[in-house]
């Protein structure tokens, strides 16, 4: 997105890369079909600190991992990164339960997505 008042990209932009993050890396390895899927993943908590400005047009790359699975929820921890820099720009974490796409009650995690999840735990 473009940058805003200040030079750079607002703060809720970040929110959006998380999501963004997840929800790509779990497409791309079949675990989350969006529109057809009938389970789906509702984010009932976040939260994200801030370490330095990211402005368009940089690239930013994030990096995801798993901090824990239950039975229907998944936090995931995020870290935001100028393209090349070690450091993050800003880190920060969401917590995602399934849930039936119809229903929307929790459900137990699919087996798919479990694995796929597992993959990114330290």
């Amino acid at each position: 997105m473009d940058n805003d008042v200040y030079g750079h990209v607002n703060n809720v932009v970040y929110y959006s890369w998380f999501d963004t993050a997840v929800n790509a890396h779990l497409i791309e390895q079949g675990a989350l079909d969006i529109h057809g899927g009938q389970t789906i993943g509702l984010v009932i908590e976040t939260q994200c600190n801030y370490f330095a400005p990211l402005a368009f047009p940089q690239v930013v790359d994030a990096g995801i991992r798993v901090a824990h699975i239950g039975s229907s929820s998944v936090r995931y921890e995020l870290g935001l990164f100028a393209a090349g820099e070690p450091l993050s720009a800003a880190s920060g974490h969401f917590v995602h339960v399934y849930v039936d796409r119809a229903t929307r009650r929790p459900v137990p995690l699919p087996q798919r997505l479990r694995e796929v999840l597992q993959a990114l735990q330290p």
